[in-house]
Formats: structure tokens, C-alpha cells, sequence
């Protein structure tokens, strides 16, 4: 049997509307990325919805927005894929790296605002919290920290479609929110991402930046008089655009939203039971917050004291990991390490002289997670083969 790592969802209704833009001609952004973002809207909550080209493109654009330049420093978790810090990065700033909390695989709070203390320059402009692999970050905590030192929030959210903070959705307690469509992701468009905020005139910069920097969209000249003349052109922008078929195919994925995100808690929940009495620590939920389980990501070894690490224990467990990891795959099962800490990758190591245990929690994580497969569809046949073969392989 063959257990992929995750896979989307599509039917014949992906299909139909693909062809749509193809029919009408509309390739680049046009009415199926306009309805998209209204449908994500009215999903999310956010006032206002911008698509964007991916996520990474969004991270940027976010920034670029709140005017985040050379000079200034933005704190971003150790522990997150690369594109959070290469965001940063292409403005011109530092990305000031935070250690996590093993518990949530999320920004640590104290470390945060010792950072915070510290900064007596006054140069950490913004903080970007990851709400990793479906979780949200401590948002309450982290806006009161940003406004008692007056810095801006740019919630990276690549994975944090359908999570919550109470009845609130991640991506909407800071100034801008950033999605990813990823074929990992909950819902995909190949590539895609998208930007949320409840300020208009941050809205109006995300479309103007992400179309060259253009006074109008081609969707407003096509549907202006005078449109046959070309748009003003007085910022510099960049090319960060969605097509009207990407558009398209996120207007059938939101359709299917609920009903993934349903299958995913359920195979969660189903892994939570199954996995009670295993080494592998499963993922917490904090009490108020709705994970939307991206991905489900384990921590190997439940017995590692988390508040008394040393790197001899974190590599022993390593190899054990590893060895699990290679074993599974072995038996055709997908698993995968939760995801990097940055320092530890070569541009960052080099560029700001890290160690290994500069960020040890972050280094842990990235040494010791493991992620199962998951995903809306899985068969009880698949998970049962996932279970029974951890546990073989453990015992």
C-alpha cells in the first residue's frame, strides 16, 4: 500500500471551472480571482481578501505595505519553512530569529518579549507570527506585546486556514494575515496565496504593488471607459499576480472547505486515540483554539524532558527518528520532519554566525518531528496500515 504525505481534493467541479477562463479568454486576474477573494472573505472574516501569486510573495508584499525597509528588524520563529524569513530579507531588514514552544511548535511567548526588552535601538518594527501547521500562535498575548512597543503584526498563516482563536480565524488579529495554496495545503491552486487585512488603504497597496505598481488593475480598465489607456505607474511593484484559472479553481476548493476540514479533525482525532500509548507525542491544542491540522505533526520522544535539553539527547533521538522515518517509508508511507529551523540552513547559519543550539528548542523540532499523512479522504483501510506499522516499527 501506498499512504501519500497528503493530497488534495478535486472532482469534476475543479474541472468545469478550469476551463471557464480558457472559454472567456481571461487568463490573468479577472472575475474568478475577484470571486475567490470574496469567498475567502466571507470564509476567514477579514473585511478585505487579495490574492496573490503564493505566499511568499504575500509575506513580502505584506511587508513592503507597511513600509518595512533596510534598517529595520522584524522577529520571526526559528522554527518555520524558509519563505518566513526570506520575506523579510527581500525588504531589506533582519529577520531577528525567536526560540518556539515544543508544546505548540509555536513562537515561545517569554522569549519573545525578552527580545522585545532588549531592543534598545528601537529598530524590531514588526513581529511575524507562524500559526504552523494549523495552530494558532498565543495572538492575544503577542498583540499586547506589539501594542505596549508600538510594532506592526504580519500573521504568517500559510497553514492556518480554518484555525481559530475562539470564534476568531487566524490571520485576522494582526494588521495583515498571509495564506498559502499550496498543494500541501488545506484547499490549493498549484501555487497561490493570499493577503488579509481590515484596513482599506492597505488593501489598495496590495493591488497596486502586486500588479507593477499600476494606478488600475486590466480588470477596472476593461470594465472603464478610457481603457484602452495605459495605468500611471508611480511606485515601484512587482509582478505578484494570481490568473483567472487559479482563481477559478480556489473558487471549487472553497466550495469543498467544510467538508475538508472536517476529514481532517476526524483522521486527528482518530491519531490522537491510536497514538495514546505510543513514544510520539501528538499535537496539543491549547484550550479556545480550533486547529485546522495542515498537517499533523508529532514530537519524538514523549519521554524528552522539554524544559532540560541537551544536544546529545536531542541527536540520540535523532537517529531513532530518522531510522522510524526511513523505516515507514520503507512500507510505502509518506512521513516527513515537521519543518526547518532556519538557523540552522546554511544562508542564515553563515550570514549571522549561529549554532546548532542558539534556538535548542527550535533545533529539537527540527531534529525530532515527525509528520504522518493526513489527509480529508483517507480510507480507514489506510489509516489502519499508518498504525499498525508505527507500531511494529516502534516495538
Amino acid at each position: 500500500m501506498k499512504i501519500p504525505i497528503t493530497k488534495p481534493i478535486f472532482d469534476e467541479h475543479e474541472k468545469d471551472l478550469l476551463v471557464k477562463p480558457l472559454e472567456s479568454g481571461w487568463l490573468v486576474q479577472g472575475p474568478y480571482v475577484k470571486e475567490f477573494e470574496k469567498l475567502f472573505s466571507i470564509f476567514t472574516g477579514a473585511k478585505y481578501s487579495c490574492t496573490t501569486s503564493n505566499c511568499t510573495t504575500a509575506l513580502h508584499l505584506a511587508l513592503e505595505a507597511l513600509g518595512i525597509c533596510h534598517g529595520d528588524k522584524v522577529i520571526i520563529p526559528s522554527f518555520t519553512y524558509i519563505a518566513s524569513a526570506n520575506a523579510v530579507e527581500y525588504t531589506g531588514a533582519e529577520a531577528i530569529f525567536c526560540d518556539i514552544d515544543l508544546r505548540t511548535f509555536n513562537i515561545n511567548i517569554d522569549d519573545l518579549s525578552n527580545l522585545l526588552e532588549k531592543d534598545r535601538s528601537g529598530s524590531i518594527k514588526a513581529i511575524m507570527p507562524v500559526n504552523l501547521f494549523g495552530l494558532c500562535s498565543n495572538l492575544p498575548k503577542i498583540i499586547e506585546l506589539a501594542k505596549h512597543y508600538n510594532l506592526k503584526i504580519v500573521e504568517d498563516s500559510a497553514c492556518g486556514l480554518g484555525s481559530y482563536i475562539g470564534d476568531q480565524h487566524s490571520g485576522t488579529f494582526g494588521d495583515i494575515g498571509c495564506f498559502s495554496f499550496h498543494p500541501r495545503k488545506l484547499i490549493t491552486t498549484g501555487e497561490g496565496g493570499m493577503l488579509t487585512t481590515e484596513d482599506e488603504s492597505l488593501l489598495n497597496k496590495f493591488i497596486c504593488l502586486k500588479d507593477h505598481g499600476a494606478s488600475k488593475s486590466d480588470l477596472q480598465r476593461h470594465q472603464e471607459k478610457g481603457g484602452s489607456l495605459l495605468p500611471e505607474f508611480n511606485v515601484r511593484g512587482f509582478n505578484y499576480r494570481m490568473t483567472d484559472m487559479q482563481g477559478a479553481l480556489g473558487v471549487a476548493q472553497m466550495n469543498k472547505l467544510s467538508f475538508i476540514l472536517e476529514g481532517r479533525r476526524r483522521i486527528a482525532a482518530k491519531y490522537d486515540i491510536a497514538l495514546e500509548n505510543s513514544p510520539l507525542l501528538t499535537p496539543i491544542v491549547p484550550k479556545n483554539y480550533k486547529h485546522s491540522y495542515q498537517s499533523y505533526v508529532c514530537l519524538y520522544n514523549k519521554s524528552l524532558d522539554l524544559d532540560n535539553l541537551t544536544l546529545d539527547k536531542i541527536n540520540e533521538l535523532n537517529i531513532k527518528r530518522n531510522q522510524l522515518m526511513s523505516d515507514l517509508e520503507n512500507v510505502g508511507i509518506s512521513v516527513r520532519q515537521g519543518t526547518h529551523a532556519v538557523h540552522t540552513l546554511g544562508f542564515y547559519k553563515n550570514k549571522y554566525d549561529f549554532s546548532d543550539n542558539t534556538f535548542l528548542k527550535s533545533y529539537t523540532a527540527d531534529r525530532l518531528s515527525i509528520t504522518l499523512p493526513l489527509y480529508a479522504n483517507m480510507t480507514d483501510a489506510e489509516f489502519d496500515y499508518v498504525i499498525s506499522n508505527i507500531n511494529n516499527l516502534i516495538s
